[in-house]
């Protein structure tokens, strides 16, 4: 009789297969970019594991935006990244990360796309009959999601508006402590960041277009309408690189192939989804560890 961790394992594998099919279908294609790569992208918070005289990748963003500007249109990657000190039922520091990027899009576009993703998920998820059965169209037309903005959960539930009165640390405290756990139950997209969040992410007017893809208040996924100025990402690149040295992090080198041909892409939107979070959500586990391979 089959246990629980090789059912598990068989589900995982039945899900990472159904991803490849939904992203083929679709005309994406796939690609794999270097797991050692010279010049990570400085964030605050997120440290990649030195390797010789590089770095393992906590995301393969960069290297696959490049495969943007030198004219690909729409790509996926499914593969391993890593992040230094991250451990726990959440967390693991090598896991796997499903990438998709789209030119002359947004994130709304991206946000069609993972809602798609979903629908076709689930019932493959379930009981691995194919999304396309008739019988699983009537019962999960769409997959059920909801769609809330950062502004009116840090209103309601944290006491002060971040787009008028930014201040990071209070945003970073109070997404962990007050946002995420009142976030409703299910698929939720959190939608629409404050500019001083943006990160990659294009910003139009007061708003950064960035959602992030959260399931029973688990994080699962990470979408900007991508930056496409050059000189503003270095802006950015500098300053998170400055907040790392006041955290006591280490610093990176600044990737200048990728500013270079970044404004060769125009227009594009992409994302981030974790598969070990994904499939975790999709077949009710409440452990990281419970849907991956051990060391």
């Amino acid at each position: 009789m089959e246990g629980g961790f090789q059912k598990a394992m068989r589900r995982r594998a039945r899900i990472v297969r159904a991803i490849r099919a939904f992203f083929d279908e679709r005309g994406f294609v796939e690609v794999t970019t270097p797991v050692m790569i010279a010049a990570p992208a400085p964030e605050p918070h997120i440290d990649c594991p030195p390797c010789g005289d590089k770095f393992l990748r906590a995301s393969p963003e960069l290297q696959m935006k490049k495969l943007l500007a030198a004219g690909m249109d729409k790509i996926y990657q499914i593969g391993p990244c890593f992040r230094d000190g991250e451990r726990g039922s959440r967390h693991n520091p090598e896991f796997t990360m499903l990438e998709w990027y789209r030119r002359d899009a947004t994130y709304l576009t991206i946000e069609e796309d993972t809602k798609a993703l979903l629908a076709y998920l689930l019932p493959i998820a379930q009981d691995g009959r194919t999304a396309q059965s008739s019988r699983h169209r009537a019962r999960w037309p769409q997959a059920p999601v909801i769609t809330v903005s950062v502004r009116e959960m840090y209103v309601k539930h944290a006491g002060w508006d971040p787009f008028s009165e930014w201040n990071q640390d209070r945003f970073d405290y109070d997404m962990a402590t007050k946002i995420e756990p009142n976030l409703p139950s299910g698929f939720v997209f959190l939608m629409d960041y404050p500019c001083g969040a943006a990160s990659l992410a294009k910003i139009r007017g007061d708003v950064a277009e960035r959602w992030e893809l959260y399931h029973n208040g688990l994080e699962l996924a990470n979408c900007f309408t991508e930056l496409c100025d050059g000189e503003e990402q270095r802006r950015r690149f500098f300053a998170a690189r400055e907040e790392r040295r006041l955290l006591g992090e280490s610093d990176y080198p600044i990737d200048e192939e990728f500013l270079e041909t970044l404004p060769l892409i125009k227009s594009a939107a992409g994302v981030a989804l974790g598969i070990d979070r994904l499939v975790m959500a999709l077949c009710g586990e409440g452990d990281i560890h419970s849907v991956m391979a051990g060391e």
